[in-house]
């Protein structure tokens, strides 16, 4: 607020200005009021704004500990960072760092040549052969637009194959697994010296894939080539949702699709979040503090870890 003038600057400007000295002693005139409230308002409204903002991370609390969850997305951009203060400020409190699977056995470098090898077709058999006529038309097509890369392409099994033209799709748009949640988490705390867990490991999450039935395959590759020209589009409105902490939108975009096919749900995200639950309540029990950060999939809607938590009778506060 503007100070007044002293008496030595009032005799200077003479007695227009004294008049206005002596209003401005009576009390602030009611336009200048009017000002101060104007900007009272604009204050608390965006500390409001502030206060009201979310994360896609909780905070819960129960049988004598607590522990936070983060909703991950597995690959991102460089737009997502630096991030919101509260997620690295949960990573900070903790001092266990628990993921899907431990980066340290899928990075390894057998392990990922296991892993392309379990994605391969046997030698006898090809996609033509395997494949529904309607599904090996999309794929045909979408080889045919790769140009040479399509070509080794085609010696992968449909669940490897869904997966690995959803990367490069991804990838070309600006989206890298580097970046994701996961990796970013894990380089933070192997350099901190923080202790890291896996609550399945890659075998086990390669199997939810690699055992399920030709049929299930042919549908879920058939899913992702119809989806393949809007997928960086609708991971970029995910990724929107995901930053303003947006559940609903989330849980939507991420669940909706997946739940269409209840055997895929099941298997995928249902029977794992079983799986995870008596590890993830047994964090509770620790000294320290556990970060667990999984595919915002997971934590989502009625069959989420949110809800599990929940219904166990754990407190959850959304950061």
């Amino acid at each position: 607020m503007r100070q007044t003038s002293g008496p030595a600057e009032a005799g200077h400007y003479g007695s227009a200005e004294a008049g206005r000295d002596r209003r401005a002693a009576a009390g602030p005139s009611r336009s200048r009021i009017r000002r101060i409230a104007a900007a009272l308002a604009f204050v608390l409204l965006a500390t409001t704004t502030v206060a009201q903002a979310k994360t896609f991370a909780w905070k819960a609390t129960g049988k004598g500990g607590t522990i936070y969850l983060m909703g991950s997305i597995h690959v991102m951009s460089e737009s997502f960072y630096p991030l919101n203060p509260a997620l690295e400020a949960a990573f900070k409190d903790a001092d266990l760092l628990v993921e899907e699977v431990d980066l340290a056995d899928m990075l390894d470098p057998i392990a990922q040549l296991g892993i392309l090898s379990r994605g391969m077709l046997p030698s006898n058999q090809s996609l033509d052969k395997v494949l529904s006529p309607t599904t090996l038309a999309l794929v045909q097509k979408t080889a045919g637009d790769l140009g040479d890369v399509g070509g080794p392409l085609m010696r992968f099994k449909p669940w490897m194959l869904a997966i690995a033209l959803q990367g490069m799709e991804l990838m070309k748009a600006g989206f890298d697994p580097e970046l994701g949640l996961d990796k970013h988490f894990y380089d933070q705390a192997k350099a901190a010296g923080k202790a890291v867990q896996g609550l399945e490991t890659t075998e086990f999450q390669i199997s939810r894939f690699d055992t399920m039935t030709m049929e299930q395959q042919d549908r879920m590759l058939a899913q992702t080539l119809k989806e393949l020209a809007t997928e960086a589009a609708t991971v970029g409105t995910l990724g929107d949702a995901w930053k303003a902490g947006d559940v609903a939108t989330v849980e939507r975009l991420a669940l909706d699709d997946l739940k269409s096919d209840p055997l895929m749900y099941q298997r995928l995200l249902v029977e794992r979040n079983r799986n995870w639950m008596p590890r993830i309540e047994a964090l509770f029990a620790r000294r320290g503090r556990a970060l667990v950060v999984v595919g915002a999939a997971h934590l989502v809607g009625p069959d989420g870890l949110l809800a599990m938590l929940r219904a166990k009778g754990y407190t959850i506060e959304q950061l």
